[in-house]
């Protein structure tokens, strides 16, 4: 579907709901047009809950001239010149929570697309709140109300209805309006370049890439010997292995707590298997079962030296206090500068914080130290302290 928009930023959009784009000639067309813009907004619908790997349904792209729904399941499109658009590093690709739409793009073709702009960040960055909603987001920027109907709609029926494509398409023609404010918000106010930080590790392969040796730290579980560990890093590679060749999500193949379990009682054969209560009666017979053993097994044999370090948490004097003072110096920050305290620090990093000066952080690197994390140094010795002053926490150093 296209639809021509020639407006002001805020002004209302009259769309058209005529046919998705469902050739290969026509989506190369589009794309060769989008790509003399400076920057085109990006949406996708897919579906991902019951395969592991999400099923890309739609996607929708708008420049301040047009917008476009692409059916990327019509017969026979080749979805190539849209991926060729996301690896255009003259164009700026603004999403809105960008990295499982970056996740799709990544899994369909394997690149990131680069350069980006996520306006979640940027709003938490501009002191929306912690994750602010995409229609929250509009609404407050543009005073419109977006139509919230279709979004648990099955994107993978067809044919598209006109009230779904109108959707999709708001999706991405009210982003151009938020990306404009937004940026030129940071501009004013010189926080563009804390955005770009962010930016790095929405584009890092990394950040995507699933490697089930790695799969276990996704895990919150409750080991503590390196035995324990080492059974969780296997079954918890085995399960990833698993999900991916059969493309079901993580949690029919084994429940994260089922792994847990797993790890701390190391069952090594079938009969102790049995014996746990959260497996279903007969899964120690089944192919799964034997499976599982042999990465206990795997797990057991493995040499500690190998292994991760188990993190810790350093017993100090008076922690939790440190830590308190730290959330109170976080809200403090957060409100004065009018950013959101989750992007500046998390309680891990407070925790962090307060157990080691030198703690591998994102508080205390980059704008972010400058911002809080000296101030938190300065707390948690005693160089700074915190008062109230009309009714306002305040910091005041102190003098020794």
């Amino acid at each position: 579907m296209r639809t021509r928009t020639a407006r002001a930023a805020g002004e209302p959009t009259d769309i058209q709901a005529v046919e998705p784009i469902t050739t290969t000639d026509a989506l190369a067309a589009v794309c060769e047009r989008m790509a003399a813009h400076p920057f085109v907004t990006v949406d996708t619908e897919f579906l991902r809950e019951s395969t592991y790997y999400p099923l890309l349904c739609v996607a929708q792209i708008a420049t301040p001239e047009e917008a476009v729904v692409v059916d990327t399941l019509a017969d026979g499109i080749d979805l190539a010149p849209f991926y060729a658009l996301m690896a255009n590093e003259r164009v700026v690709k603004v999403f809105h929570a960008a990295r499982q739409d970056i996740e799709i793009v990544w899994h369909q073709a394997s690149l990131i697309p680069r350069p980006i702009f996520d306006t979640q960040v940027a709003a938490m960055v501009l002191g929306y709140g912690d994750a602010i909603s995409y229609d929250q987001l509009v609404q407050r920027i543009t005073g419109d109300n977006l139509d919230k109907s279709h979004r648990f709609t099955d994107w993978s029926r067809r044919p598209l209805t006109p009230a779904q494509i109108a959707y999709a398409t708001s999706d991405v023609t009210h982003l151009r309006d938020a990306y404009v404010a937004l940026s030129e918000d940071l501009a004013r106010r010189g926080r563009t370049n804390w955005v770009d930080e962010e930016m790095e590790i929405l584009t890092s392969p990394s950040t995507y890439r699933a490697d089930p040796e790695t799969a276990w730290e996704r895990l919150k579980s409750r080991v503590r010997k390196p035995k324990e560990l080492a059974v969780l890093i296997e079954v918890a590679a085995w399960r990833e292995r698993e999900a991916q060749s059969r493309d079901v999500p993580r949690g029919r193949v084994l429940k994260d707590d089922v792994i847990g379990e797993i790890a701390l009682q190391a069952p090594t054969t079938p009969e102790r298997l049995a014996g746990l209560r959260s497996l279903p009666k007969g899964f120690e017979r089944s192919r799964w079962g034997q499976d599982i053993v042999e990465a206990i097994k795997a797990g057991l044999a493995r040499d500690p030296k190998t292994l991760p370090p188990i993190e810790r948490s350093r017993p100090m004097a008076n922690g939790s206090a440190t830590v308190e003072l730290l959330k109170v110096l976080l809200r403090m920050t957060a409100e004065r500068h009018g950013v959101a305290a989750k992007v500046i620090a998390t309680v891990d990093d407070l925790e962090h914080i307060a157990a080691d000066d030198e703690a591998d952080v994102r508080a205390l690197k980059g704008w972010r130290r400058e911002l809080f994390g000296d101030k938190a140094l300065a707390l948690k010795h005693g160089q700074l302290s915190l008062a109230v002053e009309r009714g306002r926490v305040i910091a005041v150093e102190r003098t020794v």
